[in-house]
């Protein structure tokens, strides 16, 4: 399962490569703003990546922690990128974002349902008045 080669590869490669970002830029500037930690500490773009490693990872999407299974230099297939990394978030980090998701509601309609229908826009108006 590895491509794993005595050559370097850099972490912002890394974490493209595996599909945590969308472009190898997004990865750089997590690794610039701090978003990205080894050991605790901000990890840069540049830092070589080795098997056994852990990193946690802040996307836009959630809170990651990975141990790396095996290094990957190119963009695959996400059912084949998962095989080179093991997801060891937390339990209580999955479980807050269940929480989020399900108790998210501004009480605002749904996009893209339509228009009210005549009941709703008189019950609307009664609730108005």
């Amino acid at each position: 399962m590895s491509t794993e080669k005595t050559e370097k590869l850099r972490l912002d490669k890394y974490l493209w490569s595996i599909r945590l970002f969308k472009t190898r830029t997004m990865a750089a500037a997590a690794c610039d703003t701090g978003k990205v930690k080894y050991d605790g500490v901000q990890a840069k773009a540049a830092k070589q990546v080795h098997v056994g490693d852990e990193y946690e990872v802040k996307t836009e999407a959630r809170r990651w922690r990975i141990k790396v299974a095996g290094l990957l230099h190119n963009r695959v297939a996400y059912s084949e990128a998962i095989k080179y990394y093991i997801d060891i978030t937390p339990a209580e980090e999955l479980e807050r974002l269940q929480f989020q998701a399900s108790s998210f509601h501004t009480g605002k309609r749904l996009s893209k349902i339509g228009r009210p229908t005549k009941k709703d826009r008189r019950d609307l108006d009664e609730f108005m008045d």
